[in-house]
């Protein structure tokens, strides 16, 4: 499923309506005075399984591993605690390591990887570090010096219920929500 051509995906928590209108205040804030605008390309959230592409035709076989998948998982706490970053690119609103998280997530490559075939070999090398991005890509080094300079002390905290994994496609441009799924 892992072909060159296709529609392009990726699987994400999204947290509650209150919560993403907060971040995105953040992400809004970013672009006028850090003129980073890239993370106001996707809704927030925290991605489960990074971009990868989809054939339109091999679709209701994604779509029916993820309902599987969502039916056999509860809801979650996802709970998003102040700022962090992978310097000197990205800043995020961290999101905390919950054993119910990192159990969602690493079932979730695995059920994707053992059904469709769908592999992300990055995420097999490194350990998931969720976070719900703020500023990246086109943040410069100075504009992350003095975002990082007001953002690393400042303090922010959320728990919710994450009761659905989100599919979205990119159209293009930007990511849209494509379907949901309810755990």
């Amino acid at each position: 499923m892992n072909q060159p051509q296709g529609s392009l995906f990726f699987i994400a928590l999204l947290p509650p309506p209150e919560v993403q209108e907060i971040a995105t205040k953040i992400k809004l804030e970013f672009a006028e005075i850090y003129n980073s605008r890239a993370a106001l390309k996707s809704p927030p959230h925290v991605t489960l399984q990074p971009p990868f592409r989809c054939n339109l035709e091999q679709l209701p076989d994604l779509e029916r591993c993820l309902e599987e998948f969502a039916r056999l998982h509860a809801p979650i706490p996802l709970i998003l605690q102040n700022f962090a970053a992978f310097k000197p690119r990205v800043i995020y609103i961290n999101v905390q390591k919950t054993p119910e998280l990192l159990t969602l997530q690493k079932r979730l490559l695995q059920q994707l990887e053992s059904s469709l075939n769908i592999i992300d070999h990055a995420s097999k090398s490194r350990a998931f570090a969720p976070h719900l991005t703020v500023g990246f890509r086109d943040l410069t080094k100075d504009n992350f010096w003095k975002a990082w300079s007001k953002y690393a002390n400042q303090e922010l905290f959320f728990e919710v219920i994450i009761d659905e994994i989100t599919l979205l496609i990119h159209n293009g441009k930007l990511w849209e929500i494509y379907r949901q799924f309810s755990l």
